[in-house]
């Protein structure tokens, strides 16, 4: 399988997110830089943490316009796999391919730990080798992480199963003192409708080695990987 990693002035986390990916699934992975126009047929476009432009306007607001990203949306529109992580989903956010916007963490604090997050669909390309209900311990970086959308979006979300994952206790259940940044309804990532586009806060990449504390991130890498293999 074939894993390009989309790289902004500002990235942080696109080293560690081709590390996941080509050393510890032993994929095929590649940097495709935010002003390249070709996607050197990769099979999944990974849009990584970081501050990319340095969220000088606002977070993920200037990416959108990289000449790559015309691409990757004509990409997920066509069917392709598409995973932002932290500021990759609030790109994805701002590119229009997952609905609803980040607004700043309601303590108003930039936020760096492991979070539990419950899995809550695992019919999705990037939660198959996962459990119902399993909470998965990963860490959360960002500032802007309070998810938001309005009511009649949020109807659709829930009608659709478009939440992957919520803030939860490490016992699965929900609370306000999980929900560390005021996600509404606890939202921690998001399908688009046709379950091809996932955007999460918490960083897999982060928790796939067990030197980082956790290996619970791989499970995503290994869904889309298996995904890709049997289910496409």
């Amino acid at each position: 399988m074939r894993f390009g990693v989309v790289v902004f002035p500002g990235s942080n986390c696109d080293h560690d997110t081709l590390y996941a990916l080509r050393d510890v699934t032993n994929q095929e992975s590649f940097f495709l830089w935010h002003k390249e126009h070709d996607l050197k047929d990769a099979d999944c476009i990974v849009l990584p943490g970081g501050f990319s432009y340095g969220d000088y306007l606002r977070s993920g607001a200037i990416a959108r316009f990289s000449p790559l990203m015309q691409q990757v949306k004509e990409f997920a529109l066509s069917g392709g796999l598409v995973l932002g992580i932290c500021n990759g989903f609030q790109v994805l956010l701002e590119l229009g391919l997952l609905p609803g916007a980040m607004l700043r963490n309601k303590n108003l604090k930039f936020l760096c730990q492991y979070v539990p997050i419950r899995i809550e669909n695992t019919e999705t390309p990037f939660t198959n080798r996962g459990k119902p209900g399993q909470v998965l311990h990963i860490p959360i970086a960002h500032f802007d992480g309070n998810y938001y959308t309005d009511p009649e979006n949020l109807k659709k979300i829930h009608q659709n199963q478009q939440v992957v994952f919520r803030y939860a206790n490490p016992d699965g259940s929900l609370s306000s003192a999980a929900n560390v940044n005021g996600s509404m309804d606890s939202i921690a990532g998001l399908l688009n409708e046709q379950k091809n586009v996932m955007g999460m806060m918490p960083h897999p990449e982060r928790a796939s080695d067990l030197l980082l504390g956790s290996t619970d991130g791989q499970i995503i890498f290994e869904s889309i990987i298996h995904y890709l293999k049997n289910d496409r």
